[in-house]
């Protein structure tokens, strides 16, 4: 499974220049190839990311998390999200399975990784635990 250069690119602009608060990967089966689905502009919010995740297919997803430590410092935290949820095809799930760690690789510059299956495992909760 190869990954476009486009992925790259705007995982780059996420990363640096803080372009977009999120991406959005799928993969294409036909070409066989990691593509970009979605952006989100730097306003947007977790909830905004969520909702752009299908219920009944698979997905990649990066979310550039902001928050403000106990010391007052404002930072921000890279998280890569697999998503898999239960009601998708079997077919599917085995293809990202199968893909996620290479991709991953691909994306320098994530901090954390969740694999999420339903909602609750992706929940702001759980992204804010991460980073406490």
């Amino acid at each position: 499974m190869s990954v476009s250069d486009e992925c790259k690119q705007k995982f780059m602009e996420l990363k640096r220049k803080k372009t977009y608060r999120y991406i959005v990967f799928k993969i294409d089966e036909k070409l066989q190839q990691i593509t970009l689905e979605k952006t989100g502009a730097p306003g947007a919010s977790y909830e905004d990311f969520t909702t752009e995740l299908p219920e009944n297919d698979c997905r990649y997803g990066v979310f550039d998390f902001e928050f403000t430590t106990e010391d007052n410092c404002q930072k921000s935290k890279i998280f890569f999200i697999s998503w898999s949820p239960d009601t998708s095809r079997v077919k599917a799930k085995m293809m990202y399975a199968s893909s996620k760690d290479r991709f991953r690789r691909e994306l320098d510059g994530v901090h954390y990784e969740l694999q999420a299956t339903d909602a609750s495992e992706m929940d702001i909760e759980v992204i804010k635990d991460r980073v406490s």
